[in-house]
C-alpha cells in the first residue's frame, strides 16, 4: 500500500469517526429535547399551581409591607396584552420543561462525553448527574427565597409616587431567570472537580488562584443575575465562593487517594 493510499484511508476514518460523533450528538439533542417537552407539557397542565407557586414570593412580600406599598390584593399581576397569557403559560411550561427534564440532559451530555474519558473516569457518571442536580436544585431554592428580598430592593428604588404594576410576562422571565442564574451557578463545583479528576487542573493550582476567582466569580454573579440588585448578587456569590473551596477540598482528597492507590 501506498503512502498517498494510506493517507486516504486516514482522512477516510477521521471523516468517519467526525460523522459518527455528529450523529451522537444529534441523538443526545433529540432526546434532551423530547425530555423538556414532555416535561413542558406536564406543567403547562399544571399551570394555574405553578403560576401560584411563582408569585407566592411577590404576594408574601405584598402582605408584609405597609398598604401602598403594592397594588390591591388581587391585582398583584396583570397582562397587558391579549396574547400575553398564552406567552407567560408557554415561557412557564419552558422553563418548567427544562428543571423537569434536567436529569435526562445531564446523562445525555456525560454518555456524549464519555467515549473521550478513560474508563477509570467512566465510573464518574451517577455522581456527576446526581450532584449536579442537587446543587441546580439548592440553588433554585436560594433564588425562589430570595425574589422577595430583589423586589422589596428594587420596588423600593421606584421612588415616591410610582405605580408599581407588575406584567406577569415580566415577573414569571425574571423569577425564571433567577432560579436559573442560581442553578447554573451552584454548577460550579461540579465542573471543577471534574477537571481536577481528568487532569486538568490540580487543587493546588486552583487554590492559589483564590483571589482571582472570587473576584471572578463577582462579576460572573453581577452578569447572571437578572435583577442586577446588590442583595440578590451577594446571595449567589457568597455560596458560590464556599463551593469554589468545597471542590477545591473534594480535588485534594481524590488525588490524595489516587496516591495511595498508586503507592499501594
Amino acid at each position: 500500500m501506498t503512502t498517498a493510499e494510506t493517507t486516504e484511508q486516514d482522512v477516510v476514518g477521521d471523516t468517519m469517526t467526525l460523522t459518527e460523533h455528529l450523529a451522537e450528538l444529534r441523538t443526545r439533542i433529540i432526546r434532551s429535547m423530547l425530555a423538556v417537552t414532555i416535561g413542558a407539557i406536564a406543567i403547562i397542565a399544571f399551570y394555574d399551581d405553578v403560576l401560584g407557586f411563582l408569585a407566592q414570593p411577590y404576594e408574601d412580600l405584598c402582605r408584609r409591607k405597609d398598604e401602598g406599598f403594592c397594588p390591591p390584593p388581587g391585582e398583584f399581576l396583570n397582562a397587558f396584552s391579549p396574547t400575553e397569557g398564552i406567552s407567560v403559560r408557554i415561557r412557564v411550561g419552558m422553563y418548567g420543561g427544562i428543571i423537569v427534564a434536567l436529569p435526562v440532559i445531564l446523562w445525555q451530555i456525560w454518555r456524549f462525553v464519555v467515549p473521550a474519558l478513560e474508563a477509570k473516569e467512566k465510573k464518574y457518571a451517577i455522581p456527576f448527574v446526581l450532584s449536579s442536580v442537587i446543587l441546580f436544585c439548592a440553588g433554585g431554592t436560594l433564588a425562589y427565597l430570595s425574589v422577595d428580598q430583589a423586589l422589596e430592593f428594587l420596588i423600593g428604588w421606584s421612588g415616591e409616587g410610582v405605580n408599581e404594576v407588575f406584567g406577569v410576562e415580566k415577573y414569571v422571565s425574571l423569577v425564571g431567570l433567577m432560579i436559573f442564574a442560581f442553578g447554573i451557578g451552584f454548577l460550579l463545583p461540579v465542573l471543577l472537580v471534574f477537571l481536577q479528576l481528568v487532569g486538568v487542573v490540580t487543587p493546588r493550582v486552583l487554590l492559589g488562584a483564590w483571589r482571582y476567582a472570587i473576584v471572578g466569580i463577582f462579576i460572573l454573579a453581577a452578569l447572571i443575575t437578572p435583577s442586577g440588585d446588590p442583595p440578590t448578587l451577594l446571595t449567589l456569590a457568597a455560596p458560590m465562593i464556599v463551593l469554589y473551596f468545597v471542590a477545591i477540598l473534594i480535588g485534594w482528597v481524590a488525588a490524595r487517594g489516587k496516591l495511595r492507590r498508586s503507592a499501594a
